[in-house]
């Protein structure tokens, strides 16, 4: 256990980031699936407006150093190109 103040200081800082982040990365995972269950359902409409909600939540998820700035491209890349299969 720490012993510093610091060192206590840098756990609550610690914890209270990681709930953030969890959230953050929990809503970004929902909206991937949800862009999936569009693109698998066919529906253009849906899966646009699904697509742009996560691409929203991935962008500020990267701003705020929650996922890397290449891992969100990546992730936006393969749900647009599964957006497109659609006809």
């Amino acid at each position: 256990m720490a012993h510093t103040q610091s060192a206590k200081k840098r756990i609550r800082q610690t914890i209270a980031r990681t709930a953030v982040n969890r959230s953050v990365m929990s809503r970004v995972r929902t909206l991937r699936k949800k862009v999936a269950e569009a693109v698998t359902g066919n529906n253009k409409e849906a899966a646009v407006a699904a697509y742009n909600v996560f691409a929203s939540a991935i962008d500020k998820a990267a701003k705020k150093g929650v996922v890397p700035a290449n891992r969100a491209a990546n992730y936006k890349s393969k749900a647009a190109k599964a957006v497109a299969t659609i006809a």
